[in-house]
């Protein structure tokens, strides 16, 4: 095939898995329970006199359905392209690929394609749901097509970045942090385009330049109905056409950029000093000779030996704290000096979130707290879950690189204990990333010195980031501990994260699209409740289960929904308790396991450890 090896036996293979079709059925149901949850809450809070009742829902459904499948193959797409990259470099075996026959487009466009073709069969599979939509009325074939055109681009989009970026980048942590603060970057930057911060550029309208350049400018627009001619191909496309013409633009040349580099970053400077390191001989004249060195530089190399040394060296060394995986984690590059960029990006990214911050709030005359709050969550929520979305990723390779890299072998045959390894790779961690978790602080307090909060909610606020930041740190600690594979892992870990805050906000986006008694919604949610326990429970506990894992992921969900009610109701405190205690307990119950039965978890016996 014209795309390579990789992507011809990833389409061979891949039917052979079962989870090849549990992905798609998960999905697909997923996404009909969402339908049948909206029916119910406007059938429960709502009267459905007419014809044009039910195609005002039709229309609603699929403004969120669409966003969400997009949010949804976004996260997924770049993730996972991203991570079916650097599994092969962790492991080594993309030196091996760089010795084949395979040419630079084969190497590149069979990792993304073989990589995003579970996430193509997903998103067709939901086609005949989403069509399903067009039964009830308000909605037409078009703006179906539309949304699946728009949601398979930016697949292939968001992919292609996650693979150039893998490719470029030699850390697992790294990748995974610079592809989520570029996603940001770009639909934060458009986002300011199309709400008016630039009128026109070039001499375009600026919600014309958005709806090109934004996935999630395009799948609204591609939501809505057409009024041009749907016999001809500009009527059919309407509004996406510019969208479809960017984005394939932007394919074609950041895979290019990918094909033409690849050879050029891999193998990294770091192996390739390694392997001219351990090549001292060559191969001349059918004869193995060594190669010509300095009797003096010899000299000198057997006097540095610690066997060659007649007097002592003196020279200073670093003293190794009693738990040397915290000073390893704090003292030292543990991560690689290229981690500067990361920091450096974020807090680029954070300058230009307190500069909007700044022309929302600050030209207002009297801010008030009903009015401002929800204007500046626009900017600051998708910024407060790209930040414990680095957290969650650094957490969850903190502990993939060891295992992948052998060396965790090595630390399970001394003498750590499990508190010292667990607690030191957590605190590590926040040590590492504590521009993620201070900036984000300091932010509120701005919010705070603007009055645009008070200090009631500024408390609440901060103190819910402090926990949550704790919260993903310990769950990437524990998936990475539970999945031997490390794309499984970081999968697992940082699907967990994003689908919590996925869920949070669709099931705000129902409540206000379908407003009504928020009483009288319990009942419809409970299957969607129902479902995130059972999947919460699956991801976390289900390889090592504990009594206390299984009580969280019941109380999970169920406490997320209350505390969703409850904001929207205006009840703070009950909000900052119900989301304090519970993932308070939900971080316990998975560090308490991590910890007492680090022996079992990690396939350490106790007489081995005694040994």
């Amino acid at each position: 095939m014209f795309i390579g090896p990789l992507f011809a036996r990833e389409a061979v293979t891949a039917p052979r898995r079962p989870r090849h079709f549990i992905q798609r059925s998960l999905y697909v149901g997923g996404l009909i329970v969402l339908m049948c949850t909206a029916w119910l809450v406007v059938a429960g809070t709502q009267i459905v006199q007419n014809v044009g009742d039910m195609a005002r829902f039709g229309a609603i459904l699929l403004k969120i359905l669409a966003p969400v499948q997009l949010a949804l193959v976004t996260f997924l797409s770049a993730l996972v392209a991203a991570s079916s990259v650097n599994q092969e470099k962790d492991r080594r075996t993309l030196i091996l690929l760089l010795m084949t026959r395979m040419n630079n487009s084969e190497l590149v466009l069979g990792k993304l394609f073989a990589s995003l073709m579970n996430i193509a069969f997903m998103v067709t599979a939901a086609l005949p749901v989403l069509l399903a939509v067009v039964l009830v009325g308000g909605v037409s074939v078009d703006q179906v097509l539309r949304v699946f055109l728009v949601s398979l681009l930016t697949s292939l989009l968001t992919g292609s970045v996650g693979v150039l970026i893998a490719f470029w980048r030699e850390k697992t942590f790294q990748t995974l942090a610079l592809t989520a603060m570029v996603l940001l970057v770009w639909q934060g930057f458009w986002y300011a385009v199309g709400s008016g911060a630039f009128q026109q550029v070039f001499g375009v309208d600026h919600r014309a330049w958005a709806v090109a350049m934004s996935p999630i400018d395009a799948v609204f627009s591609a939501a809505e109905p057409s009024y041009l001619a749907v016999s001809t191909i500009g009527g059919w496309v309407g509004a996406i056409g510019p969208f479809l013409a960017v984005s394939t633009g932007l394919i074609v040349a950041i895979n290019g950029i990918t094909v033409l580099r690849v050879r050029v970053w891999n193998p990294s400077r770091e192996l390739r000093r390694r392997g001219k390191a351990k090549s001292n001989t060559t191969i001349w004249g059918g004869a193995h000779e060594q190669d010509l060195v300095d009797d003096d530089d010899a000299e000198r190399s057997r006097a540095l030996h610690v066997d060659g040394r007649s007097k002592e060296i003196q020279r200073k060394h670093r003293k190794v704290w009693d738990n040397p995986i915290l000073w390893r984690e704090i003292c030292t590059w543990a991560y690689g000096r290229k981690v500067l960029i990361i920091r450096v990006g974020y807090l680029l990214i954070t300058a230009m979130l307190a500069l909007a911050l700044h022309s929302l709030l600050g030209t207002a005359s009297s801010p008030s707290i009903e009015s401002i709050v929800p204007t500046s969550a626009k900017p600051l929520a998708p910024f407060f879950l790209v930040s414990l979305v680095i957290v969650n990723a650094l957490a969850v390779t903190s502990i993939t690189t060891e295992r992948d890299g052998q060396s965790l072998d090595l630390l399970l045959v001394t003498d750590l204990t499990p508190k010292e390894l667990v607690l030191g790779k957590l605190f590590g961690v926040c040590w590492v990333t504590k521009e993620m978790i201070v900036v984000p602080l300091l932010l509120t307090a701005y919010l705070l010195f603007l009055g645009a909060v008070n200090v009631e909610q500024w408390t609440f606020v901060t103190v819910g980031l402090l926990v949550m930041n704790l919260f993903v740190a310990m769950l990437g600690i524990h998936c990475g501990m539970t999945y031997s594979n490390s794309r499984s892992a970081i999968g697992v870990s940082l699907g967990t994260v994003f689908f919590l805050f996925l869920g949070v906000v669709t099931c705000i986006t129902m409540m206000v699209s379908f407003s009504g008694s928020f009483q009288n919604q319990l009942g419809p949610f409970l299957a969607f409740i129902v479902g995130g326990s059972v999947g919460l429970y699956v991801t976390l506990g289900i390889r090592n289960p504990s009594s206390a894992i299984f009580l969280a992921a019941i109380l999970l969900p169920l406490a997320t929904f209350h505390a969703i009610t409850s904001f929207l109701l205006g009840h703070s405190l009950t909000v900052f308790l119900v989301t304090a205690i519970t993932y308070g307990f939900t971080t316990a119950a998975m560090m308490i396991p991590a910890i007492g039965e680090f022996d079992i978890a990690m396939g350490r016996t106790k007489s081995a450890a005694e040994e």
